[in-house]
């Protein structure tokens, strides 16, 4: 994505914003994706489809711009993360609007959010890692406001003592920047197509991450066949060969057995494709 002058704030933050509802679009919409809504059906879920995925991400337009605008080439303080979370919260109730009360980005509005706004504090111009560190900056600091009643995902953080999203961005989205982006750009590399890209960019993440949305709905057995299952994919070539699809299929079929769906990793996932077009010199920062 290019980013417009400086001298254009109003603009670049509508492109911010814009950009982040298309990623999140763009992820919903990749298929075939393990236990997940995308272009074939709603996998796990009873109560979700694409098309209520997209309605989703375009109530968060307006929640994302005015991250972007009141995020503006400001530091990282509390006052600003405490902006930051009352506009992700009235985020929260936007969507909820929209979709008839289902939780369909909650996640996503805190991982996009703080990287919309850590784009927005950069004025537009940042590397990767300078995104995702202030973000993490910011995802640091304390929110006076923020709610003391425990999310799905911070319960089973909890009770099977591991970390959530709120990790993940404290340090700076390490699934994002250590796993998904290389493996995007490998699989890129390799001439895979972009949807087998991003298919095993999701496949990394899933390798490694604790995602309390498939501990909440099938516990430790859940996670380890999605860790197990993904890493399978990756080793059979990804999604651009034809034993890892079917490597990928087969953990399809398992994850929707256990009634799994790693809504985590696909948060992560919107996060990486955000990164990867706001910052085009990811392009050259792996090997």
């Amino acid at each position: 994505m290019k980013l417009l002058s400086q001298t254009q704030p109003e603009a670049q933050a509508s492109l911010l914003a814009i950009t982040a509802r298309d990623c999140l679009t763009d992820e919903a919409r990749l298929s075939p994706k393990p236990g997940l809504v995308d272009s074939r059906g709603n996998g796990a879920h009873q109560d979700l489809t694409l098309a209520l995925m997209e309605r989703s991400a375009e109530s968060l337009v307006p929640t994302f711009l005015a991250l972007a605008r009141q995020s503006w080439m400001r530091p990282a303080d509390i006052a600003l993360r405490e902006t930051v979370g009352r506009l992700g919260r009235e985020g929260e109730r936007q969507m909820m609007a929209a979709t008839g009360g289902v939780n369909t980005h909650r996640g996503a509005i805190w991982a996009l959010g703080l990287l919309v706004s850590a784009a927005a504090m950069h004025g537009g111009h940042a590397t990767a890692d300078s995104l995702t560190q202030t973000a993490a900056m910011l995802a640091s600091l304390p929110d006076r406001a923020a709610p003391k009643v425990f999310s799905k995902g911070l319960k089973a953080s909890h009770r099977y003592q591991v970390p959530g999203a709120r990790e993940e961005a404290q340090q700076a989205f390490p699934h994002v920047m250590q796993l998904a982006l290389p493996q995007l750009l490998r699989s890129r590399a390799a001439g895979a197509s972009e949807s087998e890209a991003r298919l095993d960019a999701l496949m990394a993440i899933m390798t490694s991450l604790s995602d309390t949305c498939v501990l909440s709905r099938a516990g430790m057995t859940g996670l380890e066949t999605m860790q197990r299952g993904a890493r399978a994919v990756l080793l059979a070539g990804g999604c651009g060969t034809a034993e890892g699809q079917a490597a990928l299929a087969r953990l399809d079929r398992r994850m929707l057995a256990l009634n799994a769906s790693p809504g985590g990793a696909a948060d992560l996932l919107a996060a990486t494709l955000f990164v990867d077009r706001v910052c085009p010199a990811t392009n050259h920062s792996f090997n």
